[in-house]
Parts: C-alpha cells; structure tokens; sequence
C-alpha cells in the first residue's frame, strides 16, 4: 500500500480503526440531527404557514414537556458523545507502559530514527514489523514539530525539552507516507518520512544488516569520496558507524543507499538525484542547513561513488 492510495475511511491500525469508528459514528448522529432539525423547519414551514385572511395565533408562554425534551434530550447525546470519545481515546492511546521501541527526534527538516535496542540510527525513514505493536518517544531537537502517519497514528507534538510517546502499528505490509504537521520553518513542507511495515522476517533481515558496520569501498573512486567525507566538513554534521560517530547535526549515513528518499522527501534516492543534491542542496531544498561545498564534478562524483557503496 502506497501512502498517496490510502482510502480516507479505510485505517490501516486499530489505533487509527478506533478514531475513523468515533468519526464515522459522530457524523451519522450529527447526520440524523441535522435530519431532524431540517425536518422539524420544512414541516413547519409547509403547515404552519400564515395564510390570507387568518388571524395571528395565540400566543404561548412555555411549554414545559417541550422544554424538558430539548434540554435532557441534547445532554444525554453530548454525554452519549463525550462516552464515544473517552473509549476512543483509550483505545488509539494507550499509557506508555514500558521502554520506547523507537525514539524518533524531529529536526528541520528531517528525522532522526533510533532504535534503541539495537543502537541502529537512520533518517527519514521508519521500518517496522507488521503486527506489532510500537511505542515510539518522541522528541524535537529545535522547534515544535508534528508527527503524524495519517493512516496508522493520531498526530502527536514534540516539543523542544519535552518527551511524548505514540503507538504505531500497522496491520498489513506497506509504505505509509508521513509528514510533520507543524509548521516549523522555511522548509516544513519537505519534512516528510515514510514508514515502511513489513513482515517480521523482512524486518529482522533489514535490521540485521543495519547493524552491520560500513565496509571498506574496493573502487579507487569510492576510496577517493571517503577521503573526501572525513577531510571536509562532512564529517563534522553526518556520521558513518565505522567511519565517523560523533556528529548527528545531520542524518546518519551509515546505510544511506538502502534508503528510498533524499533531503526529508524532496527527492528520490537515486545515483542522479544524490549528485545533485551534493553539487548544490540549496538549490534543490533552499534554507535548509546543508551548506553548498563548491564541490567540483569530480569531487561530486567520487562522493556519489562511494555513498553508493553504503548499502
């Protein structure tokens, strides 16, 4: 399941199934109210209307019956309502009763992905088995950002200082697309994420090999782009495990390959599209905190090269 395929009404987690069911049940009461109330308007209207020659109608001063049925009638539905909500809340957030399966820490403009476990560190992109409930903490590097998997998770703030947790689960196998949706600066709306749900095997083998340190590039190219990496300034913001682990001003790059997107979404992951977002990332995301090096072709080309390697 692509996320730009995902039916409105169609969850894809109990915790989103038990929101979709409160707003689907709200709108078919305020539905049958609004029923009533048009209703009670159009028969007033066709019977009760003023006609030549008749005189005005008594006057009445109350109606107790009538009085007590509009009042209790619309409480006991707003606690009717209040009730729904309270149960659909328990059921799409349940307390954070033991140690975060994931730590996800919004930057601007891109995620940090930690699985703490393990100490696997990723960017922009959460694997996870299907099946499987996770409870993810998280927390803003910066400013206030939003979390939210439309499909699969209520949104939920992090807020600079400040730790929050959401569940996140998905039922069936699939790429879900995420989004922060907090406004937050120049580049908000290039802060996405995907969450990509897999079978359990699919995702033990995936984070096996995220474990896995970088090897050393066989290609003379390659071996030209790491001297690159650790004698410029990337890596002072970008860490590689085996190469660099100090910095995390900027995503970790240990896999970066294995990875679908670039620069929090705003392009695919592909050979082309990383030459041209290290020839000049201002140009392809502007604002965002990757200066440009002034990097010749060459230099490009041979740090492609060897970030290519990093399956």
């Amino acid at each position: 399941m692509n996320g730009g395929d995902i039916p409105v009404f169609h969850p894809f987690s109990p915790e989103t199934a038990s929101i979709s069911h409160l707003f689907i049940l709200v709108l078919i009461i305020c539905g049958v109210i609004l029923a009533v109330v048009v209703g009670m308007i159009g028969y007033g209207l066709m019977f009760f209307r003023h006609k030549p020659g008749s005189s005005d109608p008594a006057p009445h001063f109350g109606n107790r019956k009538l009085e007590l049925t509009w009042t209790i009638g619309p409480m006991l539905i707003i606690i009717w309502l209040f009730a729904l909500t309270v149960h659909g809340m328990r059921q799409s957030d349940p307390a954070a009763n033991r140690q975060p399966d994931l730590i996800v820490i919004g930057h601007q403009w891109w995620w940090e992905v930690r699985y703490p476990k393990t100490g696997v560190v990723t960017a922009n992109e959460i694997h996870i088995p299907v099946g499987r409930q996770w409870l993810v903490r998280l927390e803003s590097a910066d400013v206030i950002h939003d979390f939210w998997v439309p499909a699969l998770a209520r949104k939920m703030q992090l807020i600079p200082g400040l730790t929050n947790h959401i569940w996140l689960e998905a039922d069936a196998p699939g790429t879900y697309g995420g989004e922060c949706a907090e406004f937050c600066g120049a580049e908000h709306s290039w802060m996405r994420f995907s969450v990509i749900a897999e079978s359990p095997a699919a995702f033990d083998a995936w984070l096996s090999n995220q474990e896995n340190p970088t090897a050393i590039p066989a290609m003379d190219s390659a071996q030209t782009g790491l001297k690159l990496f650790q004698t410029m300034s990337c890596i002072n913001c970008h860490s590689i495990r085996g190469v660099s682990v100090a910095a995390n001003a900027a995503p970790d790059l240990t896999h970066l390959a294995s990875r679908e997107i670039l620069g929090g979404g705003v392009m695919s992951n592909t050979e082309t599209n990383l030459f041209r977002w290290l020839k000049n990332p201002q140009a392809i995301k502007p604002g965002c905190f990757m200066p440009n090096l002034k990097l010749t072709d060459a230099q490009t080309g041979a740090l492609v090269s060897y970030l290519e390697t990093l399956q």
